[in-house]
């Protein structure tokens, strides 16, 4: 029997660590062009289950932003902090499964037997196989199959990683209590039917991860395109961390047309309205031109 393809769902998916700037922007623009060019939905969830690094009002702030450069997003924005009782029951599900257990480890004895990986310290499984005696559980982590993991990126092409010794037994629940991004993101995109995800490169290397973790959960994994990061003249991805700039809405067409045109759309100058230049984006809008490289941008927003 042939698979019905199910109804494109993408969405846009910030943290409210600080403003939008160029990169985000890149971000947004790339995934709501593709769910409204192939006819889908595109719904916005706010990723906010690390207050220590939320700033106050940036939530409202992402919204704003977004209204005024011309967004239009399906149904009531998604709350991570709304979700808690959603990503326990996940943990739950992997514990009772024998594929999530207790780690006692400081972060000085990960460094003193792990080997570096993809993103620091590989897990050396000190904990894998049950608690030293005078250890209690500071964190979960997930118990990583051995192999590669490999998944076509829809702008680079088939990407391939082997979880288990490029990145090890990653963290679901922090040592603070708080829920590791990869296990909320999963929950999330299968609890809102997301087919699509279409977002930046700085998050291709979690791909393999969160496959793994929809496997394990027995939930559907979504096509996936990593649009190119925006980066400062030193290299380095655009963020709060970087100073990235806010985006400028004093002049919000002026805006939006840097960001088309960071993702190979050139609109005529005749589109002067917000409207103008979203209605030409969506006609001429083909993932096909966007440069998959990274792109060095100077501090203009």
């Amino acid at each position: 029997m042939t698979a019905v393809a199910l109804p494109y769902r993408g969405r846009f998916a910030p943290s409210p660590t600080g403003h939008l700037h160029a990169g985000s922007l890149s971000t947004a623009i790339g995934s709501y062009l593709e769910a409204r060019c192939r006819g889908g939905e595109w719904l916005l969830r706010i990723e906010d289950i690390d207050p220590p690094r939320e700033v106050a009002g940036a939530a409202t702030g992402i919204l704003h932003t977004l209204e005024q450069l011309g967004f239009e997003w399906d149904g009531a924005v998604l709350y991570q902090h709304t979700r808690l009782d959603a990503y326990q029951t996940a943990l739950k599900q992997l514990q009772q499964q024998g594929l999530a257990y207790g780690c006692g480890c400081s972060r000085s004895e990960i460094a003193a037997y792990g080997i570096r990986g993809l993103e620091g310290w590989v897990y050396p499984n000190l904990c894998r196989d049950g608690l030293a005696a005078g250890k209690t559980a500071r964190a979960w982590r997930m118990r990583v199959p051995a192999g590669e993991y490999r998944f076509y990126d829809r702008l680079r092409g088939w990407q391939q990683q082997n979880v288990a010794a490029e990145i090890g037994d990653f963290v679901l629940r922090r040592a603070d209590g708080l829920f590791a991004y990869q296990l909320a993101v999963v929950v999330d995109d299968a609890a809102q039917g997301i087919t699509d995800v279409v977002r930046g490169a700085d998050l291709l290397d979690s791909t393999a991860r969160q496959i793994v973790l929809q496997q394990a959960l027995q939930v559907p994994t979504p096509s996936y395109c990593h649009l190119p990061l925006l980066v400062n003249q030193a290299g380095e991805k655009l963020s709060k961390q970087t100073l990235a700039p806010p985006l400028d809405l004093t002049q919000p067409a002026q805006t939006l047309r840097q960001g088309l045109q960071r993702l190979g759309l050139f609109p005529p100058l005749e589109c002067q309205q917000i409207s103008e230049l979203w209605q030409w984006a969506r006609i001429h809008w083909q993932l096909s031109n966007v440069n998959a490289a990274c792109q060095v941008i100077d501090r203009t927003p």
